[in-house]
């Protein structure tokens, strides 16, 4: 499989513009013309329409032409000929919710695992390829019909993942929320992923992309989780 999983799209330089040297290494787009599939559905607040061309203009810069799911009159047959499937972030919950009642979600699932399509995910698109909807930042706006996802990596992601703890706020951090999740989960592991890095997967090779000085976690039970600097990482 060829997956690349961002922990956010929007950057002071503009929304995937960070992220542009990662996506079109991931594309790799040959002489063969690429069928690239967007996924629209973690739209909320925003259109299906707009987030269409949001992203169309921000992926044209790496040679992606794409199409949105939704505008497709027959989908299952359009996820078939993908080659390539993007899906955006939003709310992971809308966006499962979407998916598994149309049936696509079984249908992506299948297509990236074969090897046809390369899969990109941010925010919610990187909670999609985990194996379960636990470790999502998002609320439960809908119910999302069960909990199981995509499942192409074999762990939790927590995207925008920090450590800030804002003076005066008496909620929990993001690290204590993710030790709760261990201890009702044991053996699950959680990768978090600051802002601006990613998860790049080749085959059975994971390697962390992004600003060396922001490396991710990795929470294996309840104690202080690891500290993962940016580079090949072996599970």
């Amino acid at each position: 499989m060829q997956l690349l999983l961002l922990s956010n799209s929007t950057s002071p330089q503009g929304f995937l513009t960070h992220a542009l040297p990662a996506i079109t290494e991931w594309a790799q787009l040959g002489t063969e013309p690429a069928h690239v599939l967007f996924v629209p559905y973690a739209g909320v607040t925003r259109t299906w329409d707009a987030y269409e061309a949001l992203v169309a203009d921000a992926l044209r810069p790496a040679g992606l032409q794409l199409h949105s799911l939704h505008r497709e009159a027959t989908p299952l047959e359009a996820i078939a000929r993908a080659t390539h499937i993007v899906v955006g972030g939003g709310n992971t919950f809308a966006l499962v919710r979407q998916l598994r009642q149309t049936g696509q979600l079984a249908a992506i699932a299948e297509r990236v695992r074969s090897g046809g399509a390369r899969y990109l995910g941010w925010s919610a698109g990187a909670n999609l390829a985990c194996p379960r909807l636990s470790t999502s930042n998002d609320m439960p706006i809908v119910d999302p019909l069960g909990f199981d996802t995509l499942g192409l990596v074999p762990f939790q992601i927590n995207p925008h993942y920090t450590e800030a703890h804002p003076e005066g706020h008496r909620g929990e951090t993001r690290q204590q929320r993710l030790r709760e999740f261990a201890l009702l989960n044991p053996g699950v592991a959680v990768l978090g992923l600051p802002e601006g890095t990613g998860l790049r997967v080749d085959g059975n090779q994971y390697t962390l992309q992004g600003d060396p000085q922001t490396p991710a976690r990795w929470f294996t039970d309840t104690e202080a989780p690891a500290i993962l600097p940016m580079g090949p990482w072996k599970l």
